[in-house]
């Protein structure tokens, strides 16, 4: 099973900022929705993460509970992981502001802001990621913690959809998305968990 992790809350998730390569860590409510994704690495042979802080502060937490039951705590960092660039946009309020740019973007997923990064891109990457990933999730959980946009790309390579069907799906902070891989090809078993978080304020 692949199993896909999106990161805790930040500070710009809570003052909804568009977030891209921005680096900050979690905030204290996201520290907790960390914590409370440790359990979903327990049986896992293997832990990814992008390189942005909010990633990796998450994938600790997981790892560290993966630690704490016998299983290996290495986290291994894979840059194909990382959330898509948004260029010029990255930080600016999630508004109205931008509208015209944004609807250009959703109709071209060659289509990259100022500055950034298009849709078709991270399909690119990602999906080179998932292939890679494949054999092992067949045989094991491998749990990958990433972004919001590169687990919607996963979801379109397993759908077998273009990239463009990730404008269509809404996927929460600290959620879980899991992959069934078959010798057929991937399976969509699960969208946005949030049943983990029912205590977490």
């Amino acid at each position: 099973m692949l199993v896909l992790v999106r990161h805790g809350e930040t500070a710009a998730n809570a003052d909804r900022l568009l977030q891209g390569r921005i680096d900050l860590p979690l905030t204290e409510r996201g520290l907790r929705q960390a914590r409370a994704l440790a359990g979903v690495g327990d049986s896992a042979a293997l832990v990814v993460c992008s390189p942005l802080r909010r990633a990796r502060e998450t994938a600790a937490a997981i790892a560290g509970s993966r630690d704490a039951t016998g299983g290996a705590s290495t986290v291994v960092v894979d840059d194909r992981w990382v959330e898509i660039d948004y260029g010029d946009l990255d930080g600016r309020p999630v508004d109205g502001s931008w509208i015209p740019l944004w609807d250009r973007w959703r109709q071209d997923p060659e289509f990259a802001p100022p500055g950034g990064e298009s849709l078709a891109a991270v399909g690119r990457r990602v999906r080179a990621a998932c292939r890679e990933l494949a054999e092992r999730a067949s045989g094991a959980d491998v749990v990958v913690v990433t972004h919001v946009s590169p687990i919607k790309a996963a979801v379109t390579w397993a759908l077998g959809v273009d990239d463009g069907a990730g404008w269509r799906m809404f996927c929460d902070l600290a959620s879980v998305t899991r992959l069934d891989i078959h010798d057929r090809g991937p399976v969509l078993r699960s969208f946005n968990e949030v049943h983990h978080l029912v205590d977490v304020s």
